[in-house]
């Protein structure tokens, strides 16, 4: 039964988590109750459910092992390391191998140091795989004081095809961890470990040991090279005592126990885009519990959680990391997307609004603020975020498109369309080919009946960028219209609806070109189509159910008139 849950998690990608946890609890006063419950808790998600459920019904069949199997699962991810272990142990008490199983215990053992009976156990093939195993094997040499040892097993991993990053880096984290400054600085400036040193993480660990070898300002260019403004505290914070010329302690690795948790934690990051996010919960949770100040690894673990859609545990977790943390301010954004991901609105501004009082001077915090007004359509609020995040830079910035596309938005809500066009515009300089800009604004002068010939050219660089997107497609077909070029707007305007069968803007768009070359009845099956897809409660702005139902009765040649804009027919040339 060697690796059983683990390995269906991997080869079979059976994912833990499908949707937010259980809407009610469920009867388990059985061994066949906690067990549906548990499975049933366990594939939506709710980890603090299953552990729950199966603990319940181990109660009633103690010695089986694939209850224990899962509890030990569901705890792991749960984070509930020490209940993992206490069921990894009575697996290993039956006889059982268990790849979960033995996670939980390699992360018991690097907890307690008990270095010994980590290396017997990784001799003994009792632990979790070749990288994991080989790495954690040179840091327990490390920590059992035989850095000799530890040096050949890292490089021993190294020669293990795909490795050789991951052991040069977790071979330099070791010698700095010691004191040996130049043999790390080697290994980076030898670009040994890959394309691992060029992460945050990496680049900091590595300004340390630069600040160590007093080449502060190799640090603060290599900062400054890999993040251009704007930083993030943490990163300003460091490059400004680097300027300042302190000498910085290295702080990334201070033990075994901490290098072991930089295994986890790097094997997390790496299987972030690779593996599902549930398995890769297990290693960014073990890193967690060896290192808890680890804020690298407390957020990715709220980040997973919370693209679970596990959003109270991703809270809870996201609140782990302290504010006197120069992390503090991602955690709460974090945080903050959470609670509105469960639809708890009004705690998510509350944080927003928080935040933005003691770190306002961070753009991304502005920016984030006024997303979240401009969703809540609260557009004044929304400009005046942007206003700020835009103010924090000392400079013109590439990165500020977005801000000034999201302020342009806002500003056209509140109907201000010149201050809108002005940002749209600035976007534009700043990123000239961004579809979402060209869209915006080209489809904005459509509506607006300005500039026709330059919001098509937009529109159509917007289309060949992005010629799936069914929004931009329909806004190629919606100039075509505005412009009297019927025949050519219907093809376009169908493909958008290929596209989108059920957006109710696309389908009545797409009745008016139907009516406009003559095509009547497809026109009317077409209007009412787009009513029975707009969502009543919360209709947008761009449709209205009571014109199309005017359009249905007296055809859109009328209901133009009535607007005070002439009837389709004249404005085609037509008699």
């Amino acid at each position: 039964m060697a690796g059983t849950a683990l390995g269906r998690l991997r080869s079979a990608g059976i994912a833990l988590a499908l949707a937010a946890g259980l809407a009610g609890p469920v009867a388990a006063n059985s061994l066949s109750g906690g067990y549906l419950a548990a499975r049933q808790a366990s594939f939506l998600g709710d980890f603090k459910a299953a552990a729950d459920y199966y603990g319940r019904a181990i109660a009633f069949d103690p010695g089986n092992p694939e209850l224990m199997e899962r509890a030990t699962l569901a705890n792991l991810s749960l984070g509930d390391i020490e209940h993992a272990v206490e069921l990894a142990d009575r697996l290993t008490e039956q006889g059982i191998q268990s790849q979960i199983g033995h996670m939980a215990q390699v992360a018991d053992l690097s907890q307690r140091e008990d270095y010994d009976a980590l290396l017997k156990r990784i001799d003994d093939k009792k632990a979790i795989g070749p990288l994991v195993d080989g790495l954690a094997g040179a840091w327990a040499e490390l920590g059992r004081g035989d850095m000799s040892a530890a040096l050949v097993a890292f490089d021993k991993v190294g020669e293990e095809k795909g490795f050789a990053a991951f052991a040069a880096y977790h071979k330099a984290m070791a010698l700095a961890s010691v004191g040996d400054f130049e043999g790390a600085e080697t290994i980076f400036a030898g670009r040994q470990a890959g394309s691992m040193q060029l992460t945050r993480r990496a680049i900091m660990a590595r300004s340390e040991i630069l600040s160590q070898l007093d080449r502060q300002d190799q640090a603060v260019a290599m900062i400054e090279e890999g993040f251009p403004q704007p930083r993030d505290p943490g990163l300003e914070e460091m490059r400004q005592a680097l300027a300042d010329g302190e000498r910085l302690p290295f702080t990334y690795v201070t033990s075994a126990k901490d290098g072991i948790a930089e295994v986890f934690y790097t094997l997390a990051g790496a299987l972030a885009n690779e593996a599902n996010d549930d398995f890769t919960l297990l290693y960014s949770r073990i890193a967690e519990y060896l290192r808890p100040d680890h804020a690298g690894a407390i957020l990715l673990s709220a980040s997973l959680l919370e693209s679970l859609g596990q959003y109270d545990l991703a809270v809870a977790t996201y609140k782990r990391v302290p504010r006197d943390d120069p992390s503090y301010h991602a955690a709460e954004l974090g945080r903050a997307e959470a609670l509105r991901s469960a639809d708890k609105v009004d705690a998510a501004v509350e944080v927003l609004e928080q935040l933005a009082d003691t770190h306002g001077d961070q753009a991304t915090v502005q920016s984030a603020l006024g997303d979240m007004m401009r969703q809540l359509e609260r557009y004044d609020e929304a400009v005046a975020a942007y206003d700020a995040a835009l103010e924090s830079f000392d400079g013109t910035h590439p990165s500020q498109w977005f801000l000034y596309y999201a302020r342009g938005i806002s500003k056209e809500r509140l109907k201000n369309w010149d201050g809108a066009e002005a940002d749209f515009r600035e976007a534009l300089e700043l990123n000239p080919e961004q579809p979402q800009v060209l869209n915006y604004l080209g489809y904005s002068l459509v509506e607006h009946q300005e500039k026709l010939d330059e919001a098509l050219k937009m529109i159509e660089r917007a289309v060949s960028a992005q010629p799936q997107s069914g929004y931009i497609v329909d806004s190629l077909g919606w100039a075509l219209y505005r412009l009297g070029r019927y025949e050519e707007a219907v093809v376009h305007m169908e493909r958008a609806a290929e596209l989108m069968p059920v957006d109710p803007v696309v389908n009545d768009h797409l009745g008016d070109v139907y009516w406009a070359v003559g095509r009547d009845l497809e026109a009317e099956f077409q209007w009412r189509r787009a009513l029975s897809f707009i969502d009543w409660g919360d209709a947008s702005d761009e449709i209205d159910p009571e014109r199309i139902r005017h359009k249905l009765r007296v055809g859109l040649d009328q209901v133009l008139a009535e607007e005070g804009a002439p009837p389709l027919k004249v404005a085609n040339g037509a008699d």
